[in-house]
């Protein structure tokens, strides 16, 4: 089964309206906000990254969605798979520096022990003052995009061997969760999630639950001096950026005209109908044939 297909099946099931349908990153209980992320060896860090780098990852991107639905952290709850002593040591090392760092003490969790690559788990509990999904953009509001896109994807490469600045590889081994952005955004965005598997992918995502067209331009998509000196600017660094993934920026909606109250980039409009298009100073770009990273090859 693909992703969506087993999303899909989920969804015949007996689900809390809390659950949201599925069609959102996380579960709403009131103003309590959850969510689970997972990353796998060889699938979302390198079997050579440092086990604390690995603990950071694991925290950042699940306080990520929190981010995106305008809540602060209230506690974690860890799945971990063990395996040899000196990662383990060096993985609590490093989770105990991202609870501290990011504002999100452990809550419990469990452990098991199996052979092969490491799976790892967590909950992300947090509090939210208003309720902001990835389906309230509206026809004719701006899209708007935090921080820098791309990094990720150079600091990926650089972790495989490639050199580069070690900017661009911690933009891949420790992402920064948007928290403060995120709330200070909760009271005017009208939809909003983060940018994990690619800007063009999750910018489609957030048009198809809300029903509408999204249009992105390349030329406004921001990179950073260090992405721009390790792959350029042209149509095809900047397309490259923008279906790189991992790069946990906030993806939000605001009405035209609209001033967003954090540092942020306007990237694209929506608009009636549906789908993706992309377009740049030489008119309409053709799309990739991976917009981003979907878990949708079948087994």
């Amino acid at each position: 089964m693909t992703e969506a297909d087993f999303i899909a099946a989920l969804r015949a099931l007996p689900l809390h309206d809390g659950a949201m349908v599925l069609a959102d990153d996380a579960a709403h209980l009131g103003d309590w906000v959850l969510t689970k992320d997972m990353i796998a060896e060889g699938v979302h860090y390198l079997a050579g990254d440092p086990p604390g780098d690995v603990a950071w990852k694991l925290m950042a991107t699940n306080l990520s969605d929190l981010a995106a639905k305008g809540a602060a952290p209230v506690g974690a709850m860890l799945g971990y798979t063990l395996g040899d002593d000196a990662f383990d040591r060096a993985f609590v090392a490093g989770l105990g520096d991202a609870c501290a760092a990011l504002g999100c003490p452990l809550l419990g969790g469990d452990t098991i022990r199996v052979a092969g690559p490491r799976i790892l788990s967590l909950t992300a509990i947090g509090r939210a003052t208003r309720r902001v999904l990835r389906s309230g953009a509206r026809p004719g509001d701006a899209l708007w995009v935090t921080g820098t896109i791309g990094d990720a994807g150079v600091g990926l490469a650089i972790a495989k061997g490639e050199p580069g600045p070690d900017m661009l590889l911690a933009a891949y081994r420790r992402p920064e969760p948007r928290l403060a952005e995120g709330r200070a955004l909760a009271n005017t965005a009208r939809a909003m999630m983060d940018v994990s598997d690619g800007l063009l992918i999750d910018a489609a995502r957030m048009a198809q639950a809300s029903g509408l067209a999204v249009a992105i331009d390349l030329d406004a998509v921001p990179l950073s001096a260090e992405y721009r000196s390790a792959r350029g600017q042209d149509r095809a660094a900047r397309m490259a950026a923008a279906t790189a993934g991992d790069d946990y920026e906030l993806l939000f909606a605001l009405p035209d005209g609209e001033c967003p109250p954090v540092a942020a980039t306007r990237v694209g409009r929506f608009a009636g109908g549906h789908g993706l298009s992309v377009f740049d100073r030489e008119g309409e770009a053709p799309l990739p044939a991976a917009p981003g990273y979907a878990h949708d090859a079948p087994t």
